[in-house]
């Protein structure tokens, strides 16, 4: 079906799972629209621009237990 889980695209070493905007990832989810997905970004400090690759643990770990 193509389809993964949050955690299993922040854990992933796909190389296209890295490259991808980490708002766009967000906004893939189920009920995160482009408003809650840029909320949860400032809240987290994530830039607009950031990468799923270029994620610190931290970071990885706040938006699981926000939305994982």
């Amino acid at each position: 079906m193509g389809s993964m889980s949050l955690a299993d695209a922040l854990a992933s070493t796909d190389v296209n799972v890295g490259k991808l905007k980490v708002v766009s990832l967000l906004e893939s989810l189920p009920g995160v629209g482009k408003v809650k997905a840029r909320r949860i970004m400032e809240d987290i400090e994530i830039a607009d621009n950031r990468r799923v690759q270029g994620l610190g643990a931290q970071q990885k770990l706040k938006l699981l237990e926000l939305l994982g």
